[in-house]
């Protein structure tokens, strides 16, 4: 066989695993779909829940297919559970718009959570134990943690919990990257931290606690306002560390 002939093979084959990703994709959005409709058949959710979270789904299928060469042939085991937790996240995230229904519901809402959270362990162990470990796949998993951190906070200001300044913990990561637009020296690769992890695992653990019913407004806020202090702290060490070395 000659090169040019083998070239066009793995061309064709290259191709054909990307139709693969994509279709994996749109079976997320078929689920999406599925799940809501079990929140509507099961709980009597607002009929508008599918387009709040059919709208989501649609949006993190643009990003996703728009990586085009870095979408891996096919998603693999890992992602697949980091595409299913994507599919809770976006779930209760279109939930988000009916806080009326969200606040009746809302030990339902925390124990999805949990679930989404538990599996975000999973994902990384199974992409380990399998040797399947990507850029794409932790990109994919940091980008749904943003938006996870993000949801919570929005939801705690739909249900009026916590004032807005918890939507500052959700738009940390993404006011990072915009300031890594202005300062390249920002966007260097940071070695791995635990104590970024920690951070992380506890913004989210911090805003379901305040979502509790049996946790006041006050005492919410109070818990919101450490929590961001702590991020602050750690974007703050990593920014300090970047700049040493800029």
């Amino acid at each position: 066989m000659h090169a040019s002939e083998q070239k066009n093979d793995t061309a064709v084959w290259r191709s054909a695993g990307q139709v693969s990703a994509r279709l994996e994709i749109v079976l997320g959005f078929v689920l999406t779909l599925a799940l809501t409709e079990a929140v509507l058949m099961v709980f009597d959710a607002p009929a508008a829940l599918r387009f709040a979270a059919g709208g989501l789904y649609a949006a993190l299928a643009i990003v996703l297919v728009g990586l085009g060469e870095r979408l891996p042939a096919s998603l693999g085991w890992a992602n697949r559970i980091t595409l299913f937790r994507a599919v809770l996240v976006i779930t209760l995230a279109g939930l988000a718009a009916f806080p009326d229904f969200l606040a009746a519901h809302i030990y339902g809402f925390i124990g999805t959570a949990l679930f989404a959270l538990a599996l975000d362990g999973v994902d990384g162990w199974v992409a380990r134990r399998t040797g399947s470990t990507s850029a794409f796949g932790a990109r994919f998993d940091m980008e749904l943690d943003a938006f996870f951190i993000l949801m919570l906070c929005g939801v705690l200001v739909s249900i009026d919990k916590v004032g807005s300044f918890v939507v500052l913990i959700g738009m940390a990561r993404y006011l990072f990257v915009i300031a890594q637009r202005a300062a390249g020296w920002l966007a260097a690769d940071l070695p791995e931290s635990l104590f970024r992890k920690s951070v992380c695992v506890w913004q989210i653990a911090t805003l379901l606690v305040c979502l509790l019913p049996s946790i006041g407004s006050a005492l919410a806020s109070l818990l919101a306002g450490a929590a961001l202090t702590l991020l602050v702290l750690s974007f703050g060490r990593d920014v300090l560390w970047l700049y040493r070395r800029g």
